[in-house]
C-alpha cells in the first residue's frame, strides 16, 4: 500500500513545526546573531523536529495500538519501517542542513540537539526525567540559531564570538526550555486525564515564563507575552477546574501553538520587534492548521 502524504503529515505533526522556527530566530536575535544563515538554521531544526515526532511514533506504535489506534502506524496507514526511515532520514537531513549553514559551530549544537530527541523518544519519554529531557530540546533548539552569526553585527560593530553568542542566548533558552517543560509534563496526562496539581504547577511555570519574557518596558514583548500567557493560561485553567484527558490534550495543544507568540516576546525584547511580530504571527495560523492535523 502505498503511503499517503497526508498521512505522513500525520505522522509527523507538520502544523505544529511552525513553533519551531521562532526557536532559533529568538536564539539568534538574543545573541546578535541574525543573518543570512538564520533561516537555513531554522529549517534544519524544523527537519530535526519532524524527525523526532516520526521517530516518537515508531517507538510508541504498540502503546498506541492500545491507547490511539487512530495514529498513523497502527491504523496501518504507515508501516513502521517507513516511518522509521522517515525519522532517520529527516534526522541526517536537518544534521546536513545545519553543518552546511553553519559548518562545525552549527554542528556542535545540532548533533547534541538530535541526540537529546532521540534520546527522549527512545529512553526518557516515560521515565521521570522525560520532561526536563524534552526542554534540553526545546532550550539546545534556541541556542542553534545563537551557534553561528554574521561577521559584522549591529551598526557595523564586531559581532560577538562564538561562546559569548551562546552565553547572550541562555535566557532566551531556559524560557523556552521552562515552557517546554510544562506542556510535556502535561502531556504524559493526555490519555489519564491529570491530578489538579499539576496544572497547578504548571499554571505556576507559565506565569513565571510570561514574566520572564517581558524583559525591559517595551509595548511589543509585553503584548506577545501577555497573549501567550492568557491564551494557553487559560487552557491550563481549565484543566485545573476539569482534568479530564481532552481538556489536558486541548491544554496540550494549546501550549504548543502558543508557544511563537512566547518567542515573539523574546525575538522582540532582543530588539527585532517587527521579526518578533512575524514569529507571533505563526500561532493563529497554527491553531487553524491544528483542526486538520492534531499537533500531540
Amino acid at each position: 500500500m502505498m503511503t499517503r502524504f497526508a498521512d505522513l503529515a500525520e505522522l509527523v505533526r507538520a502544523p505544529a513545526a511552525l513553533s519551531v522556527p521562532g526557536d532559533v530566530l529568538s536564539g539568534a536575535a538574543a545573541a546578535g546573531a541574525l543573518g543570512r544563515r538564520t533561516p537555513a538554521l531554522a529549517g534544519a531544526s524544523v527537519l530535526l523536529y519532524w524527525a523526532g515526532m516520526a521517530a516518537n511514533d515508531w517507538a510508541d506504535r504498540r502503546l498506541d495500538a492500545v491507547e490511539r489506534p487512530e495514529r498513523p502506524i497502527p491504523s496501518g496507514r504507515v508501516r513502521p519501517a517507513t516511518a522509521l526511515g522517515v525519522a532517520v532520514g529527516l534526522t541526517a537531513a536537518g544534521l546536513a542542513v545545519a553543518g552546511a549553514a553553519g559548518g562545525r559551530r552549527a554542528t556542535a549544537v545540532a548533533v547534541p540537539l538530535a541526540a537529546t530527541i532521540w534520546g527522549y523518544d527512545l529512553r526518557a519519554k516515560n521515565t521521570a526525567a522525560g520532561p526536563a529531557v524534552m526542554a534540553a530540546c526545546r532550550g539546545l533548539d534556541v541556542l542553534l540559531g545563537a551557534s553561528v552569526g554574521p561577521a559584522r553585527g549591529r551598526g557595523g560593530r564586531e559581532a560577538p564570538p562564538g561562546a559569548r553568542r551562546l552565553v547572550r542566548a541562555l535566557p532566551a533558552a531556559l524560557t523556552v526550555a521552562a515552557h517546554t517543560w510544562t506542556v510535556t509534563a502535561l502531556s504524559r496526562r493526555e490519555v489519564s486525564g491529570a491530578d489538579r496539581r499539576l496544572p497547578r504547577a504548571t499554571l505556576a511555570g507559565t506565569a513565571l515564563v510570561a514574566a520572564t519574557a517581558l524583559g525591559r518596558p517595551d509595548p511589543v514583548p509585553v503584548v506577545l507575552a501577555a497573549g501567550y500567557a492568557g491564551r494557553y493560561g487559560a487552557a491550563q485553567a481549565r484543566v485545573l477546574a476539569d482534568p479530564s484527558p481532552a481538556r489536558v490534550r486541548a491544554a496540550v495543544g494549546a501550549g504548543i501553538t502558543g508557544l511563537p507568540a512566547l518567542q515573539g516576546a523574546l525575538t522582540a525584547r532582543a530588539g527585532a520587534r517587527l521579526l518578533g511580530l512575524a514569529v507571533a504571527a505563526a500561532a493563529p495560523l497554527g491553531r487553524r492548521l491544528a483542526r486538520l492535523i492534531s499537533p500531540t
